[in-house]
């Protein structure tokens, strides 16, 4: 829908809509570029402070996966009529923890009536321009990086259904709600080469974003290395699914191609829509050892080295089993 307005665009926009990157970046020096960027979701949690926590930490996102630095937010509402005050001001206050966090402010924002709860940030940053991570540029024979476990859109619609207990759902909730500060840190102390949020398109959806736009490549993941939420795979096996996992499939159908017939339980985690996920990172393979033990030296835990960037003539996806 977007794509008809880049002839709009002019030589200060640095990152605009042409790969469907995580955020737009403007050039306000050749020093200094402003990271810009909004969303919003609807309750992960029946704690509305945790909601707005892991709505936050969702949306501040984007800024990190560029490599920049969230420096203001807005508070973007939409509140039913029946929402009461309280719970309303818990979710503000949630988003509000996480943008201090970030070392961020919260300038204002605007509310409307919503028949349905949504809540996000609309989001600045300032970059540095010489240091853009975009979300195309991976080389052949790169390593790739993942931060965060998938599986949170099932984990989230378990707990709907009642077969995920409360705890356990305010376990994931906790790794949603951490920001991607620490991995962006890291990635920027390496030869990153592209790198990008995996949010609601799945595993597979925003590893393919990365190679549509590089021409030459392909990427191959080892799924055995990719961390995934321990609960996962059974909830697939119990018929939980969310209603994103099959767009996401059929939009990428013909360019998955795994190594051997998936199992049935384990296929729809690949396009399982995360919320808060992790970075998806690809830099030198030299180097990705020491970009995973950095990684966790800060505290990013769940950071795996799970596939690698591969020529090849044709886009896709490889999972190999």
């Amino acid at each position: 829908m977007m794509a008809g307005l880049a002839k709009l665009q002019g030589p200060e926009v640095l990152v605009g809509v042409e790969t469907g990157d995580d955020a737009g970046v403007y050039g306000l020096r050749p020093d200094l570029g402003i990271v810009l960027t909004a969303d919003f979701i609807t309750p992960v949690a029946d704690d509305p402070f945790v909601y707005g926590q892991v709505a936050a930490s969702n949306s501040l996102s984007d800024v990190y996966a560029m490599g920049g630095r969230p420096v203001a937010a807005l508070n973007l509402c939409g509140f039913p009529k029946a929402l009461e005050a309280p719970v309303a001001r818990e979710i503000l206050e949630g988003g509000a923890s996480k943008v201090a966090e970030a070392g961020s402010a919260i300038l204002g924002g605007h509310t409307v009536r919503n028949q349905e709860l949504l809540y996000g940030l609309a989001v600045v940053g300032a970059i540095d321009p010489a240091r853009i991570i975009r979300n195309v540029g991976a080389h052949p024979g790169d390593a790739l990086i993942l931060t965060k476990p998938i599986g949170t859109g099932l984990i989230i619609n378990g707990a709907r259904k009642g077969v995920v207990p409360a705890e356990e759902l305010l376990a994931c909730c906790a790794i949603m709600a951490t920001l991607n500060a620490a991995a962006c840190t890291v990635m920027l102390k390496y030869e990153t080469h592209a790198a990008t949020d995996v949010t609601g398109f799945g595993l597979a959806g925003h590893a393919m974003g990365m190679v549509r736009g590089t021409p030459g490549i392909a990427m191959r993941i080892d799924w055995n290395a990719v961390p995934i939420y321990p609960r996962a795979p059974s909830l697939v096996a119990a018929g939980v699914t969310t209603a994103s996992t099959k767009p996401n499939q059929a939009a990428l159908e013909g360019q998955v191609k795994w190594s051997r017939e998936p199992p049935a339980d384990l296929e729809p985690l690949l396009y399982d829509p995360q919320t808060a996920g992790g970075l998806l990172i690809a830099l030198p393979a030299l180097q990705a050892d020491a970009c995973v033990r950095s990684l966790q030296d800060a505290g990013v835990g769940h950071a795996r080295r799970m596939g690698e960037v591969v020529d090849s003539a044709t886009p896709r996806l490889e999972v190999v089993l």
